[in-house]
């Protein structure tokens, strides 16, 4: 039975259904039942939101008018805060997050965020005065000014799709694009009521166009090789990054990326309060499902054995705690979907069968319900060559790995394809800020400080991604830089 209302397309500012009335399931993680129907979109439907957000960009006014831009997104944020326990259900049932990561991550941060990218909004130049200078025998001046790329796709992932959609979405309505928002086969609703609440708003027609599909790839590659599209902006695996990468470059589209991460949890020797640090690495929030967790824990050797105790009791402490739908203090619920769990549980057989000792957790667990709920599972004696300290789980699977000194720490820490985040603890925070600045990461916290806020710049190096998300730079990434040289009289 559903308990979310069905999602429409949003095109060419109508809500409609998909052609021929075509829908697919939206499964709830929880469950593992419908929770809503979705509109189904086909390739006619994906062609309409591409010339309709083309359309609105070439004929209209949008990208000049800065006042007008920034008063409607204004307008849609009033209506998300109004329609906030909207927001809440969809994160609940369609993404399948427990209440701490509800109230956190998936709702607070969504609307925080997006209240920071409109008070970074005024910080934003659209023009530079580069002087006169002499060339070719007479004076010339010059300036550059900053004018949209034109036509945004975002392509979003499932497990925090509120809080990146409107990263996307917003950040190029700023910038003065207009916007083709295709949300994951699995979470549609979080990016459907971006298309119910902007035509509430009052945003003309094309500028911002939400369509939905069962197929994971089917609309997402006609936006990557249409030639109308000028940018694509998208958050998930590498592997579809690399994909979109290739895809773009026939078109010579501007492309950036927020991929994965294998981020390292750094605890030394010196840290105050040692064993709380310990027992609060266990990745158990939102079941692990996020780019930027630490799912790398490193302890010094010298006191290796104590963490693993700490880690074992930790764990079993906390093994009556999750899988609870009601309780304001769960923290970790199921995961997305079949097909996710049983990856996980394949990374979990791979571990064991690697030769790494696995401390707790491992197991599918029904008895939760008839949804998708795996265990928190931690592995210690583990090699950083393994796989699975290696490869993005995306699941409640922390690996503990022992370091001999601080270079040794940094050298695991960056022995890895990925750099997107990290953290170091230390009662030193000069010895701490040495290794946060020889990590390879684009973000790095220091004894639990936030580097990840939505008017700071949010990135990776390497194999995390191209590019960043947030703040003034996120903002600038949607910009394109013309320069103008003249000569009076």
């Amino acid at each position: 039975m559903s308990v979310l209302p069905e999602g429409r397309l949003y095109i060419d500012g109508v809500l409609r259904p998909a052609e021929g009335g075509k829908t697919y399931d939206n499964i709830g993680p929880w469950t593992g039942e419908v929770v809503s129907k979705a509109a189904d979109a086909s390739h006619a439907d994906v062609e309409a939101a591409i010339a309709a957000a083309r359309r609105a960009f070439d004929t209209t006014d949008w990208s000049t008018n800065h006042e007008k831009r920034f008063a409607l997104v204004q307008k849609l944020y009033d209506l998300f805060v109004a329609n906030k326990d909207r927001l809440v259900d969809i994160a609940r049932h369609e993404v399948g997050a427990p209440l701490v990561a509800v109230n956190r991550a998936q709702v607070a941060n969504c609307l925080d965020g997006w209240r920071d990218l409109m008070a970074v909004y005024p910080n934003l130049k659209w023009e530079k005065d580069y002087g006169t200078k002499e060339a070719f025998g007479f004076p010339t001046h010059r300036k550059a000014v900053y004018e949209a790329v034109g036509v945004a796709a975002a392509i979003t992932p499932w497990n925090f799709p509120l809080y990146v959609n409107a990263e996307k979405v917003v950040s190029a309505l700023l910038a003065g694009c207009t916007v083709i928002l295709k949300p994951a086969p699995d979470t549609p609703l979080a990016g459907v009521i971006f298309g119910e609440l902007a035509q509430e708003a009052g945003f003309p027609p094309g500028v911002i166009n939400v369509i939905t599909g069962a197929d994971p790839a089917m609309a997402g590659e006609m936006l990557v090789t249409d030639p109308r599209v000028d940018l694509i902006t998208f958050t998930g695996s590498t592997a579809i990054g690399k994909h979109i990468m290739r895809q773009g470059a026939e078109t010579m589209k501007r492309v950036f990326l927020e991929l994965g991460g294998k981020s390292a949890n750094i605890i030394l020797e010196d840290a105050p309060n040692f064993a709380q640090l310990v027992a609060q690495s266990i990745l158990v929030f939102h079941a692990g499902q996020g780019c930027a967790v630490q799912s790398r824990l490193l302890v010094p050797r010298s006191r290796y054995e104590e963490a693993k105790a700490i880690l074992k009791a930790t764990y079993e402490a906390y093994s009556t705690k999750w899988g609870h739908f009601d309780d304001p203090a769960c923290a970790m619920g199921p995961v997305v979907s079949k097909k996710q769990m049983e990856r996980i549980k394949g990374y979990i057989d791979l571990g064991i069968q690697e030769g790494a000792t696995l401390l707790a957790g491992g197991n599918l667990r029904p008895d939760k319900g008839t949804g998708w709920f795996i265990e928190p599972t931690c592995f210690v004696d583990v090699d950083n060559k393994m796989r699975i300290a290696q490869e993005e789980i995306f699941g409640p699977v922390l690996v503990v790995i022992p370091f001999e000194d601080d270079e040794d720490a940094i050298r695991i820490a960056n022995d890895s394809p990925y750099g997107l985040s990290g953290g170091a603890w230390s009662g030193s925070l000069e010895r701490a800020m040495k290794i946060a600045k020889r990590v390879r990461t684009g973000t790095f916290s220091i004894n639990g400080g936030v580097p990840i806020t939505g008017d700071l710049p949010f990135g990776g190096y390497k194999q995390s991604g191209v590019g960043r998300a947030w703040g003034v730079e996120g903002i600038e990434e949607y910009l394109e830089t013309k320069v103008i040289g003249w000569r009076e009289g």
